[in-house]
């Protein structure tokens, strides 16, 4: 049975934080988005999650992750186009990622094109993720919704 998408409970900060550094991954500023994070549950495992950092009608796709031993099925994708969803139906018309590595897949797979930093949504520029949790040589990327 595949893992399901769920909304975060704030029980599950630590084993959120644990998936994130097992994968490289920043928590910093992730406490405070609990309330819009999404995870993929078997059973009682965290098998991958993803979280939005809402500022009006622009939000930060961040802490995408997928357990190693859940790669290839898929899950990043299915987690991605739930935060995507969640996202719109909070009013979302633009979404900002930052990424050291899966530049490629969110262009595939979801149409986000890069962008340089400086034309990241000011809100979103003084997220923590940007200020400081990501290094300066991650990839900005931007999908403005139909």
């Amino acid at each position: 049975m595949p893992a399901q998408i769920e909304p975060a409970d704030p029980r599950d900060a630590d084993a959120l934080a644990a998936l994130l550094g097992l994968v490289g991954l920043p928590t910093a500023g992730l406490d405070e988005h609990l309330g819009t994070a999404l995870v993929a549950r078997d059973g009682k495992e965290i098998v991958g999650c993803v979280a939005l950092e809402l500022y009006g009608p622009v939000a930060l796709l961040r802490s995408l992750a997928v357990a190693p031993s859940r790669h290839g099925e898929g899950l990043g994708r299915r987690l991605t186009r739930a935060g995507l969803e969640l996202g719109r139906h909070s009013g979302v018309t633009t979404f900002c990622l930052l990424t050291t590595t899966a530049a490629e897949f969110f262009a595939r797979h979801f149409g986000f094109r890069p962008i340089a930093r400086a034309a990241v949504p000011a809100p979103v520029r003084q997220s923590v993720e940007f200020v400081s949790a990501c290094p300066e040589t991650a990839q900005a990327m931007l999908l403005a919704a139909p």
